[in-house]
């Protein structure tokens, strides 16, 4: 079985745990990740854990809901405006209960299959290891923009290390998805994780490295998190300018949230 899509399931019953309680007035609320509403939140969740689902029955089928986004977009329509769209009203509860319903479906799917097969997706193509991965990522990522608003700590789990190896693999990716030539020396990577057991990536380098929480590393990369608001060690020009622009997702460049525009609303409490 693919503990990764174990891992992705895991992922969005934790988010669902936490949003279920969430009282109809709060669903419209907007959230610190470019004032999406929970609902927009979910709603993307749901539409791309759809694409996950629909990649496995061939490339034609992805491309088609594929060509049917970007043409969308091209036309001046924001991605919350086409979710909304998709949808088709479907809002609040009901939301919440499609997408867990649905993301299990494709957990399911998703853990009986070969990893190392190959899927279709928005830029290059996939392992089925790395696409699930990739939505325990995304859970991962835009749940924290709910936890955030609910004014909720979350319980991190060592799971979290898939994203971690994201972050670690899209070294280059986030300097060629800038047109920019990576740097040469990829730096040492050792962080902590939730249990307290130490992750290491590439040779050890006392002058260019970065060292912290995994959780911490997670929130950079996914740019949930500015780099100056958490407490990892960074060394060395190459880490220094990769943790200012670090993207672990498909898709093109994305600024990260400016200092201090991302963190727990006041009142918070361990969830």
């Amino acid at each position: 079985m693919l503990t990764q899509a174990i891992d992705y399931r895991d992922e969005c019953d934790a988010l669902y745990a936490l949003l279920a309680d969430v009282d109809a007035a709060q669903w419209s609320q907007p959230t610190q990740f470019k004032r999406w509403t929970l609902d927009d939140v979910l709603g993307h969740l749901h539409m791309f854990d759809y694409a996950a689902r629909l990649t496995l029955e061939g490339p034609n089928a992805f491309a088609a809901f594929w060509d049917s986004f970007s043409h969308s977009l091209a036309a001046g329509h924001s991605m919350v405006e086409y979710t909304r769209v998709w949808l088709r009203g479907c809002a609040g509860r009901e939301l919440l209960e499609s997408w867990h319903d649905f993301s299990h479906q494709v957990a399911d799917e998703y853990a009986g299959l070969d990893p190392a097969r190959r899927v279709k997706w928005a830029g290059p193509d996939m392992s089925v290891r790395s696409c699930i991965s990739a939505r325990q990522m995304e859970t991962w990522a835009h749940g924290q923009a709910a936890f955030d608003m609910l004014g909720r700590v979350r319980v991190e789990h060592d799971r979290i290390r898939n994203i971690a190896i994201m972050g670690v693999n899209t070294f280059g990716w986030t300097f060629v998805n800038r047109g920019r030539a990576a740097p040469t020396t990829k730096p040492h990577v050792r962080l902590r994780s939730p249990s307290g057991e130490w992750w290491t990536w590439h040779e050890p380098d006392s002058r260019n490295f970065v060292e912290g929480s995994a959780v911490e590393f997670c929130q950079v990369v996914a740019q949930t998190r500015n780099i100056a608001d958490t407490a990892l060690r960074v060394s060395g020009e190459a880490a220094h300018e990769w943790m200012s622009l670090a993207q672990c997702f498909a898709g093109p460049p994305e600024t990260p949230p400016a200092p201090g525009s991302r963190f727990v609303r006041v009142g918070s409490h361990p969830s």
